[in-house]
């Protein structure tokens, strides 16, 4: 055929393709439109799951009469002007194509009325054809209904769900935006039926509430709240502890701006803080905002505007994994504060065994001034009301559980959980103050890389070498491996460098090795930790609570699984049904 163009209708089918994917997209495009145009209240209506009418009206600036059918014209749009302001989009819509790719594949009306205005104008599109504007009235703001969604588009309707399947995810477009913007008030209609209203929120204390509402009482129950700066980057939200995993990412909203995104960097960077205190094949929650310069991000890399690429994306990535990591750290028994000594000790094997730093229990027990002291100690600190975060110990069960009292009611310990935890954290720190120790293979391996992959090498060869190995070019397609780190000889070592080379090539950096040996260190606590059924006197359990207070991540074991939990009195007396 010779080279034509399009009509325009039909260019518009081909852009609905892109940004039309179901009835969600619409709410999205929509939504996002309401959002950027100040409104504080919106209200969403929907039909058999947005395929027979989607309705949205807010209180916004509406738009003028005359500019109207403008809003219909593909890459029609108030938000940008110049190639500057593309560079650094602050809105969460900026294509100008979103109305008129609906209006091509919907029965579209448009009615709006500016604040100024003293009445509003309406105009409707079908089939590529506009009618209007003709004035209409209504408050001010703008509302626009999308009705028979792909009634003139066959195949399309085709690939669309059930009615519960759509509203599904229509009701997930609601959620993240309502996160994302709790100063405004959302209401959503399904069938004549309010199914959601979340009024709007102060942006300091009425967040939390806004979160709770939409992710549930029992995420921000479970939720570290979290707030870090470095550098004009700002990240703050709420990260669940790692005991509140989920078996699917369904509990995950990462904000950039505002705009909610999924990005391999960002995964990754989440993926590594929670990579020691997450079960396997677990899953983080948490809802993030992060604040960068629009200008070092770009927001144009895809029709959807779900992804988005950084500037400097080595420097983002630290910043979030040393923001969360941070956070996390400090998960462990909060309250009085207790004194570390010089170097963190397992204080408590037992018998007449060797602790960490190589002291018998006997004397870490009077290094730390407990032994023959913990009961009038305890005591005493009953009595002032000033009980450590965990208490004192009471008993034992089963050789397995330690039970303690605090100021809130009974502890009950997981010891092994405990100490793999202590023992774990102790092994990381002794090996980073050790260094990596590299270890020379008998037999050099060769390995086939990439063009790509022998450059990464090139950038990163003295990284590489900081963590023990030795890697060379040894022609245009290869490399020979000369060392590897020491414990992970024996390990499959082509393997890792393989992982490695190819983390460098898309991220800039790897985490494999770390993780590796993490993986062994933590095998190593595993196995190293008091086993089941060891009987412990009460001076050896006070010292596990003891060490459990001062050593990072202890509210959970390496595998994700808690090491405490707390009955206070009013779960006690609910188990006995005192006051019922």
């Amino acid at each position: 055929m010779p080279i034509r163009k399009l009509p325009e209708h039909l260019i518009n089918q081909i852009a609905a393709g892109e940004v039309v994917e179901r009835p969600a997209s619409v709410v999205k495009e929509l939504l996002e439109n309401s959002l950027d145009a100040g409104s504080s209240r919106i209200r969403i209506e929907v039909d058999e799951g947005g395929l027979r009418r989607i309705r949205v009206a807010d209180d916004g600036r509406g738009i003028a009469p005359e500019e109207l059918p403008l809003a219909l014209d593909p890459h029609a749009t108030s938000k940008i002007a110049s190639l500057d302001d593309l560079e650094s989009v602050a809105t969460l819509g900026f294509r100008g194509e979103a109305l008129a790719s609906i209006a091509s594949v919907s029965r579209l009306r448009l009615a709006s009325r500016p604040h100024a205005a003293d009445a509003g104008a309406e105009l409707r599109a079908e089939h590529g054809r506009v009618t209007g504007p003709e004035p209409v009235g209504m408050p001010p703001g703008t509302v626009v209904e999308v009705g028979d969604l792909f009634f003139n588009t066959p195949a399309r309707r085709k690939f669309v769900r059930t009615e519960r399947t759509e509203f599904g995810h229509i009701d997930d477009v609601v959620r993240r935006l309502a996160l994302a913007n709790p100063g405004c008030g959302f209401e959503l209609v399904h069938n004549g039926r309010a199914l959601r209203r979340l009024p709007s929120v102060s942006e300091s204390a009425g967040s939390r509430r806004r979160v709770a509402e939409v992710c549930g009482q029992d995420f921000i129950e479970h939720a570290l709240e979290l707030e870090s700066e470095h550098d004009g980057l700002a990240l703050t939200g709420y990260i669940a502890r790692p005991t509140f995993s989920r078996s699917q990412a369904d509990l995950q909203f990462f904000f950039v701006n505002g705009r909610l995104v999924r990005d391999r960097l960002v995964a990754h960077a989440v993926r590594q803080a929670y990579q020691d205190v997450l079960f396997h094949g677990r899953h983080p929650a948490f809802v993030l905002h992060f604040r960068i310069d629009p200008r070092r991000v770009d927001v144009n890399v895809h029709p959807q505007k779900t992804e988005v690429r950084f500037r400097d994306g080595r420097k983002v990535h630290d910043f979030l994994f040393s923001s969360i990591h941070r956070a996390l750290s400090e998960t462990r028994p909060r309250g009085a504060a207790v004194a570390a000594p010089q170097a963190a000790a397992s204080a408590w094997p037992g018998g007449g065994t060797q602790t960490g730093l190589g002291l018998s229990v006997a004397e870490t027990m009077a290094r730390y001034g407990r032994l023959a002291t913990v009961a009038p100690a305890a005591a005493a600190a009953a009595a002032a009301g000033d009980l450590p975060p965990l208490g004192f110990a009471l008993a034992q069960v089963h050789g397995v559980f330690v039970l303690a009292e605090n100021a809130h009611g009974l502890v009950i310990v997981d010891m092994h959980a405990a100490h793999e935890r202590i023992v774990y954290e102790q092994l990381k720190q002794s090996w980073g103050e050790a260094r990596v120790r590299a270890q020379t293979l008998l037999v050099p391996e060769r390995l086939a890389v990439s063009a790509g992959e022998l450059r990464a090498l090139e950038q990163h060869a003295e990284s590489l070498a900081r963590l023990g190995f030795e890697l060379q070019p040894s022609g245009p397609e290869s490399i020979t491996i000369r060392s590897v780190p020491a414990l992970l000889v024996g390990g499959d070592v082509l393997q890792l460098v393989r992982d490695v080379l190819a983390d460098l090539v898309e991220l800039g950096r790897s985490d494999r090795v770390e993780g590796h040996i993490d993986r062994l260190l933590s095998s190593m606590a595993c196995h190293g930790s008091v086993r089941a059924n060891r009987r412990l006197n009460l001076d050896e359990m006070n010292a596990l609570l003891r060490d459990m207070e001062r050593t990072e991540r202890s509210d959970q074991c390496n595998h994700g699984r808690p090491t405490w939990v707390q009955l206070d009195m009013k779960a006690l007396d609910q188990l006995f049904l005192r006051g019922q």
